[in-house]
């Protein structure tokens, strides 16, 4: 039996990445309802393997979708990539108090992945949040922002 490939993001994703590398088509794919979710998640992981703000902003474009579940990846994939150019998206995600609890979760864990700053004020903020799963996400991620951004400052000094 074939073992599924890992990305080099040291997962396994639930879809292999598409091997179409044109940013519009794949903005197009994963934003397409009619398409089947197998290929909107590979426009996805391959958006997230090609980088850049051109790609978060075609992943914060899904955000339009229908589906909570295709959301809660965008999310989790945003807090992969750790480009600060995806956090207002993510803080727009875990502000809206419409938005499916799943997709504020993934939202408020991947602004702690990514490290920057900035979503502080925004992961207080939901800290208390009515829903638990929000509230105790935004915990989490406050923890992990300080942990990834402290890592990032942390360098050797040498005289």
């Amino acid at each position: 039996m074939e073992k599924p490939e890992i990305s080099e993001f040291d997962s396994v994703d639930p879809a292999p990445a598409s091997e179409t590398l044109s940013v519009p088509s794949l903005r197009s794919t994963i934003c397409d309802e009619g398409e089947r979710m197998f290929q909107r998640m590979r426009a996805l992981f391959a958006l997230r393997n090609i980088g850049g703000v051109d790609a978060i902003e075609a992943l914060a474009a899904a955000y339009s979708s229908k589906s909570a579940l295709l959301k809660h990846e965008v999310a989790y994939v945003m807090g992969q990539m750790q480009d600060p150019a995806a956090v207002p998206y993510l803080i727009n995600r875990l502000e809206d108090h419409d938005e499916d609890l799943m997709v504020r979760h993934e939202a408020a864990e991947a602004l702690g992945a990514i490290g920057d700053r900035t979503a502080l004020a925004t992961l207080e903020k939901f800290v208390d949040d009515p829903e638990p799963v929000v509230a105790e996400s935004c915990e989490v991620a406050m923890d992990l922002l300080e942990y990834v951004a402290s890592k990032s400052l942390d360098y050797e000094v040498t005289d």
